[in-house]
């Protein structure tokens, strides 16, 4: 009995032994099929941070593994496996290859492929993939994330952008891409009292970007395609319940300002020159710039819940509340938005219904650009001012008796922003319709209805205190008296839209994808101006534009053999009422063909390469973005009030002939594109390579007439060829995949270059600067890049100094003239550089991004017109001027003198767009919900040599710009 006992209490001892004992596990882990190793395999133990990951030869060895521990085997682009341990001592795992990372969806016209079988150059960004940050518009996500893509912001709150993708495709008819969201091609053009046109869209709202960069993707779209096309998919329902709010602060603050003189410095400055004027110096010690400016908490709210009602049919509700002070006082930004997506499915898949709809109030303030009075302001005089006559309350110069300062008197800049109240309300309602029919009993056939509408109306008032000096001034009972100033107007702007596709798909060793479509659109606008109320001579002025109809035929044929093989045709007839019956229709047709080389035998095995794709594209687009709708008719407008005829006695109204053009046509875009795709280590590093040549001919351009042949000296016509040809480079990489670690990074990389081939002999100068009448500083020509600048070449003295007045004598006649200045440089970047980083530790997140440009030059037009000591008296009063004269020491720069090369400067620089910390808490594992806090800042820093106030400046000319703040961030973001 106790030998029984003592034996039965040894097994008893050794039962926990035998449960609960650690082991340690080997194995390799391999490609199904191939047999390859993978090296940087994740393996853990499920719900638990025990992990390691296999070597450069697959293998891996886990310790601590209990009875009944399941491992995890997971690895980018590979299926994940899971195998329970039961006391091996070795798992080995063969991964297959995950089918849906190459079958991952991306949209492109009128339909969507997989990224495996894609022939054109087309990239997709998604939510996984956007910028953060104060992200007020939909372009911000943007920024810097596609190679060929440049994006250049407005600094005003909710402002706009200027968007390029593969440089201008123009001279003069718009350069920007068709947007189209849900399957609507949006307008595009700003309406009045809009900060932009995409404004109203909410960032929040938007599952991916898809952007077709090369013609032989964009040909589908046809006359609206030459600037490339961005497909923008909203977010849908979904068949679970989530729910997501998301609250984010931030505050602005100027990170520079333009170097003008402080008011010490500018008393002895007046004490050296004009030292009879010391009298007129005030006592104060102002910075015009900073009172101009404001530093003011914004926020941005976002609300969604999405689910399934009923579980029949799949719902997003999201509502946004955008509220964004600008940098410059009295500035205002506020967006209202709500979405509603709805897309049930019947039939067993085979009726679809998607339906978006997009409500949005937008509220501007806008402010008046007074950068250029807050520099020139008398330092020495104060902001506010009592017992004055005007100005209600501010300082303002007057006349020794007291009475009204000329009309031409600087004006308080600051009293310029407040006694201003220029506010817009716009209200825009938007979205689809698209009902998708698959027919059973034809295999593979499907049809799709989309109608889309798009409507804005906009009123607004811009009205100025009547106490302000810079109002309109009335002579009343023989004084003349201020009375302010008042215009009331509205706009109002509606798109429709009808697109029907057919679509046929087959095949599985040999696939057949055929779609054939119908398109309408018709842009309809109208509104009113009041003009000056204020002044009785002014007319009232109600307008209805000539509608815009788009009418388009187009089809699309892919094949692919064995998924190595593909080919993609498309072809559009495109008609549109801007053009005469004789000019109204063209044809536009594109191609592409790629070899998946990746899939050949002799590669198939490769655990190197994951991915090798060749791809080859034609395409033809067009532009028929032109200002005016009918100018190929004859057209007469009656005469202004002002302006009339007198018979008899009586006055008529004149009718006067409009300049008009019938052989205005499409201009056409043709381009080739040459393409390398390429994945190394299962996806690891997947990136492409691309050579493109873009031709445009038959450029509208504004262009000189016949003295005596029409009814204006210019009109538009098409005239002559630019030719685009570039190179493109973009690379994500996953430094590090474990289990609780995860570094990814994005390089992207443009190289452009631009020349007007053919201008039938023709020289346009453009580019109007300040500092006189007509004056350009910007030329179009025969053999140079667009916009380049047509400047005198400066002398410099020997200490490296310029010579006022001094210039080169190109042509060597022994006279400076216009026959001197020559083409030099342009503000276009050839080198054009994004670069992101996203770094996940456990619940830590950290991100960056930077953008860099090269080789962009900038006129320097604020210190070419101010940066002269002439400038010190302002109309004759005392005015300040930007310290850089000192640089110079010109006297003047009139004359010759501003269209010195001295002014233009490499505006290349590298600017930190965002750096975001967060981190997430586990609120309940169960219902998977989450709270994310994060901090950031937007604008971090630019490095360059710019000596003005920023260096991104759209166009190259820089007469001031509304500053970009840099901006502090925090925020809050509840997921269930």
């Amino acid at each position: 009995m106790k030998s029984l006992f003592k034996s039965s209490l040894f097994i008893f001892m050794m039962i926990p032994a035998y449960f609960f004992a650690q082991t340690t596990v080997t194995g390799t882990v391999t490609e199904e099929g191939s047999n390859m190793p993978i090296p940087g395999v994740n393996v853990i133990i499920k719900d638990s941070t025990t992990g390691t990951t296999t070597d450069f030869d697959g293998n891996y060895s886990l310790d601590n593994v209990n009875q009944g521990d399941v491992l995890v085997f997971s690895y980018v682009g590979y299926l994940t496996r899971e195998i329970a341990f039961t006391g091996q001592t070795s798992i080995n795992v063969a991964l297959p290859l995950d089918a849906a990372v190459l079958d991952e969806v991306v949209l492109v016209g009128y339909g969507s492929t997989t990224k495996k079988d894609l022939t054109g150059s087309v990239t997709s960004i998604t939510t996984e993939d956007f910028n953060e940050g104060n992200i007020v518009t939909a372009e911000n996500l943007l920024a810097g994330r596609a190679a060929g893509v440049q994006i250049i912001t407005d600094g005003a709150p909710g402002g706009g952008a200027n968007i390029q993708i593969r440089g201008a495709t123009s001279l003069n008819a718009g350069s920007a891409p068709l947007i189209v969201v849900d399957g609507l091609p949006l307008q595009g053009g700003t309406a009045d009292g809009s900060r932009s046109f995409l404004s109203t869209l909410n960032p929040n709202d938007i599952k991916s970007f898809n952007i077709l960069k090369d013609a032989s993707a964009t040909a589908i779209y046809g006359n609206r395609a030459s600037g490339g096309v961005i497909i923008i998919e909203t977010k849908k329902g979904t068949s679970t319940l989530n729910a997501t709010f998301d609250q984010l602060y931030n505050v602005n603050v100027l990170p520079n300002l333009i170097e003008n003189f402080s008011a010490s410095e500018y008393r002895n400055i007046i004490s050296d020159r004009f030292p009879e004027r010391l009298s007129e110096l005030g006592e104060f010690n102002t910075d015009w710039q900073r009172a101009i400016y404001q530093q003011k908490l914004g926020s941005i709210t976002n609300a969604s819940v999405s689910g399934s009602i009923a579980n029949i049919l799949p719902a997003r509700l999201s509502m946004n509340l955008t509220n964004q002070p600008g940098a410059r006082k009295t500035s205002e930004f506020q967006r209202y938005t709500s979405s509603l997506a709805l897309n049930p499915t019947f039939f067993d898949g085979n009726l679809r219904f998607d339906l978006n709809a997009n409500y949005a109030i937008e509220e501007n303030r806008f402010a008046d650009a007074v950068e250029r009075g807050s520099l020139t302001f008398d330092p020495t005089q104060p902001i506010f001012a009592d017992g004055l006559n005007v100005g209600a309350g501010f300082f303002e110069y007057t006349n020794p008796d007291g009475t009204l300062a000329a009309a031409n008197a600087p004006k308080n800049p600051l009293a310029l922003l407040d006694l201003r109240n220029n506010r817009s309300n716009v209200k825009r309602l938007f979205g689809n319709l698209k009902t998708t029919v698959k027919f059973p009993w034809v295999e593979g056939l499907s049809a799709t209805l989309n109608l889309g509408f798009d409507e804005t109306r906009t009123r607004g008032t811009n009205e100025l205190d009547r106490r302000s000096a810079a109002g309109v001034r009335l002579e009343i009972d023989g004084q003349e008296t201020l009375v302010g100033s008042k215009t009331d107007y509205a706009d109002y702007r509606r798109n429709r839209n009808l697109n029907a596709t057919l679509n046929y798909k087959t095949g599985e060793d040999f696939t057949v994808d055929l779609t054939a479509g119908y398109d309408w659109q018709r842009f309809d606008r109208s509104g009113f101006n009041s003009g000056e109320q204020r002044d009785l001579d002014t007319d009232f002025d109600n307008f209805t534009e000539d509608d815009v109809q788009l009418l388009g035929f187009l089809g699309r044929a892919n094949f692919g053999y064995l998924g190595k093989y593909l080919v993609t045709l498309n072809y559009r007839y495109d008609g549109t009422s801007r053009f005469s019956e004789d000019n109204r229709w063209d044809g536009f047709a594109g191609g592409s063909l790629a070899w998946n080389i990746a899939e050949e035998e002799f590669l198939k095995d490769n655990s190197t390469l994951s991915l090798l794709k060749l791809r080859l594209g034609y395409g033809e687009t067009g532009n028929q973005a032109i200002n005016a709708g009918t100018l190929f008719l004859n057209r007469y407008r009656f005469s202004q009030g002002t302006s009339q005829y007198i018979f008899g006695g009586e006055t008529f109204p004149v009718a006067v002939p409009l300049v008009f053009n019938p052989d205005i046509r499409w201009e056409k875009q043709t381009e080739y594109n040459i393409g390398l795709d390429y994945g190394l280590f299962a996806d690891r590093i997947i990136g492409s390579f691309d050579i493109f040549q873009r031709n445009t001919t038959d450029l509208i351009v504004f262009s000189q007439l016949e003295e005596g042949n029409n009814f204006s000296n210019r009109v538009d016509r098409n005239v002559g060829e630019l030719e685009t040809r570039g190179f493109e480079a973009n690379v994500d990489i996953a430094l590090v995949q474990k289990s609780d670690f995860n570094w990814n990074v994005n390089y992207n990389f443009t190289y452009l270059d631009q020349e007007i081939v053919d201008l039938d002999g023709d020289i346009f100068e453009v580019g109007g600067i300040s500092g006189g009448t007509g004056l350009n500083i910007q030329v179009q020509q025969e053999g140079v890049w667009p916009n380049s600048f047509l400047v005198y070449n400066q002398l410099y003295d020997d200490n490296g100094n310029p010579i006022q007045g001094a210039f080169s004598d190109l042509n060597g006649d022994g006279i400076i003239n216009a026959d001197d200045r020559y083409v030099y440089q342009n503000p276009s970047a050839n080198v054009i550089m994004g670069f992101q980083s996203q770094l996940n530790y456990k619940n830590l997140d950290f991100s960056f991004n930077l953008r860099a440009n090269l080789n962009n030059y900038v006129y320097n037009n604020v210190e070419s017109d101010l940066a002269e000591y002439r400038a010190l008296l302002n109309n004759n009063f005392l005015g300040n001027i930007p310290t850089s004269v000192l640089n110079s020491n010109f006297e003047s720069t009139d004359g010759n003198q501003i269209f010195s090369d001295y002014y233009v400067r490499n505006a290349s620089f590298l600017r930190m767009d965002n750096v975001t910390l967060g981190y997430t808490f586990d609120i309940s594992e169960k219902r998977n919900s989450k709270m994310r806090l994060s901090t950031g800042v937007q604008n971090v820093f630019v490095l360059t040599d710019y000596n003005g106030l920023d260096p991104e400046i759209s166009g190259g000319i820089d007469n001031t710009i509304y500053p970009r703040a840099r901006t502090y961030l925090f925020g809050i973001r509840y997921t269930y």
